[in-house]
């Protein structure tokens, strides 16, 4: 049933909805998607009803605990498509295992000047140029607090926090505060079952100040005083060569982190393979296609060099279950995804998830557990 449900639904995106939608500036869908999911997310009809239709379910394949966490399956909602959690009941019903929302800030912040999205359609990939925008920690915990624990039972929820996109947290010290202030009103409010420290978006004031050893050194032991309950993660930069990331890694080793998410935008224009034209006008990192080949070897060589010391996120171009699937098996434990998603429409997560089932029973696998890192 969920099977032809899903066909249906990726044949209507496909010839109807995504050539109407992509006519539409992307800001403009966005903003709409957010603003008509949030009010449909209300209905316990419309929830059970996307699930029946699109969500795949395999616990006995897909499931996982991980540091006391259960994911009933491995496929994330990437940080930027929902910074402010006003989906999580949606997101959850359209069959992610799990969502990461943000990034969080101190302070609210509007982000840079529009547009923040610019698409390159035949690269499959997504310019965002955002700029942290949110709403800030103080109004987003409480919006968290309204879904309640009971309708987002099973669905763990990763925060991203970074430093507010403002001239007055350029230097280390008010970047530092900046974050420990929002880790503050996390760890009160004893909400979100991660926490992913964001030190690579690309598109702030004062750039990307700990993605050095020195300074990242910095924002970690202040981290580590805090002893958050939740497990601790750190998103990589994506532009970075292997030894410069090493380094990060090996301070990262040192600290009260659990585990990494690779990774972030690819900056690198001129090394991204592009078929659309992209104007130098356009600012922002690349998203989809262009980062996959990167973040697939940072997470071989990662898992090659840490394993058993980091849990792995893996993020990055991924549009199929084999896409999916080749992260695992480089060594990611889960993945995240937006771009996919926007391109191949909201049946693709579901669709991904029995593929994976698919993946692994012909390589012999009987769960998912078994094939992380089986071809690093």
């Amino acid at each position: 049933m969920i099977h032809t449900l899903s066909t249906t639904t990726e044949k209507l995106y496909k010839y109807i909805g995504k050539p109407v939608l992509f006519k539409i500036a992307p800001d403009t869908v966005h903003r709409h998607l957010v603003t008509a999911g949030a009010t449909l997310q209300r209905s316990q009809f419309v929830r059970k009803s996307l699930k029946k239709m699109w969500a795949y379910e395999n616990p006995r394949m897909l499931s996982q605990t991980i540091h006391g966490i259960t994911f009933k399956n491995p496929v994330g909602l990437s940080a930027g498509f929902d910074k402010n959690f006003k989906l999580p009941l949606l997101m959850n019903a359209v069959g992610f295992g799990f969502m990461e929302g943000g990034s969080l800030t101190l302070e609210a912040c509007e982000g840079n000047p529009k547009p923040w999205f610019y698409r390159l359609p035949a690269s499959k990939s997504l310019v965002v140029h955002a700029g942290l925008a949110n709403d800030g920690v103080e109004s987003i915990i409480q919006r968290l607090q309204t879904y309640g624990t009971r309708r987002l039972a099973g669905f763990p929820l990763n925060i991203s926090v970074a430093k507010t996109n403002s001239p007055h947290t350029c230097t280390d010290s008010e970047a530092i505060a900046d974050y420990i202030g929002s880790l503050r009103y996390i760890r009160r409010s004893a909400l979100g079952d991660m926490i992913t420290l964001n030190i690579s978006c690309p598109n702030t004031y004062g750039g990307e100040p700990f993605t050095t050893p020195e300074r990242l050194e910095l924002l970690l032991a202040a981290v580590d005083t805090l002893h958050l309950n939740q497990p601790v993660f750190v998103k990589m930069p994506s532009h970075l060569p292997w030894k410069e990331c090493n380094l990060l890694l090996r301070g990262i080793a040192r600290h009260h982190v659990d585990g990494v998410t690779i990774g972030n935008l690819a900056k690198d224009r001129k090394a991204a393979k592009l078929t659309d034209t992209l104007p130098s006008r356009i600012k922002g990192g690349l998203s989809g296609k262009p980062t996959q080949k990167i973040t697939d070897e940072l997470i071989r060589k990662t898992y090659k060099n840490y394993q058993g010391r980091f849990i792995i996120i893996g993020v990055g171009g991924i549009f199929t279950a084999e896409d999916a699937y080749r992260k695992i098996t480089l060594g990611a434990n889960l993945v995240e995804l937006i771009t996919g998603m926007i391109f191949e429409g909201p049946q693709r997560i579901g669709q991904i998830n029995e593929g994976l089932t698919e993946l692994l029973a012909r390589d012999g696998f009987t769960h998912i557990s078994e094939a992380i890192g089986s071809k690093a």
